[in-house]
């Protein structure tokens, strides 16, 4: 077995060791009484890319919110199950001191603060840690070289700047916090074919080349497993099948349900 098809295997307790991330049985509820997410569990590994897939609906969002600590701010709760980051649970550490811990989050909707620069996006996420003058610039320099597309904008504010450079700025600004661990909502939704695949190839490169791991939600699902090694399919705000990239590349319950095969041949009956 290649190092590779090791590391797209989902953890398990005998490689505690190698596990950056796992969430356990968690059920996530809506202001007291609407069930979210229910008896979701996952794992995301050292070094690796695993995609969360499904529909519209299917708690992809919630997942990645209760991961982050976000989930309170939409008067949410993780009312059941565990979070154990790096080892230590966090499941009721508050979301700033999860940045600290090396949990990023870049959420769905390309948000930036349009008023401000390029440039002043990307510093806002590296002053988190404190840097000195020459710490923040050396980050800054990294994540151009990395989106070489933003250093030509730098001084340009946000706003002005296209929907796929606006979500470069969101992923670049979660990169200035050094995570150990990036949570990228929705990347692909609304830019251009083109744009998707440069974002996704970062991703790739970021995790190949600085070991930075990713958990991605997506609705794009052969987009998604081309670029992961694990993935979990979620229906309702539940698991419903999980496997290695490839495998649930080549599942016919997966392309028959979420590609629209089936649909499809209904519609043409």
């Amino acid at each position: 077995m290649s190092a590779a098809d090791e590391r797209a295997l989902p953890p398990t307790d005998d490689r505690a060791a190698e596990e950056l991330l796992r969430v356990e049985n968690i059920e996530v509820i809506y202001d007291g009484s609407i069930l979210a997410v229910s008896g979701v569990s996952l794992a995301v590994p050292r070094g690796g890319v695993i995609a969360l897939l499904g529909a519209n609906g299917a708690g992809k969002s919630t997942t990645l919110k209760a991961i982050s600590g976000l989930v309170q701010a939409d008067r949410a709760q993780v009312s059941r199950g565990g979070i154990v980051f790096q080892g230590q649970s966090c499941t009721q550490t508050a979301p700033n001191l999860r940045v600290r811990d090396g949990i990023a989050h870049v959420l769905e909707g390309r948000h930036v603060f349009a008023h401000l620069t390029v440039e002043e996006n990307l510093s806002s996420g590296g002053f988190l840690r404190r840097p000195g003058r020459q710490q923040l610039k050396a980050r800054l320099e990294r994540v151009y070289a990395w989106f070489p597309r933003l250093k030509t904008k730098r001084a340009v504010q946000a706003g002005y700047t296209s929907g796929g450079e606006q979500q470069m700025i969101a992923i670049g600004r979660a990169l200035m916090t050094e995570p150990s661990l990036v949570l990228l909502d929705e990347p692909s939704m609304g830019l251009a074919p083109l744009i998707v695949g440069e974002i996704f190839d970062i991703v790739s490169q970021l995790n190949e080349k600085e070991h930075v791991s990713f958990l991605v939600a997506e609705q794009n699902i052969p987009l998604a497993l081309k670029h992961a090694h694990y993935g979990y399919v979620l229906e309702t705000g539940k698991v419903v099948l999980e496997g290695a990239a490839q495998d649930l590349l080549r599942n016919e319950t997966l392309r028959d349900i979420y590609l629209g095969k089936k649909l499809a041949a209904a519609a043409g009956a």
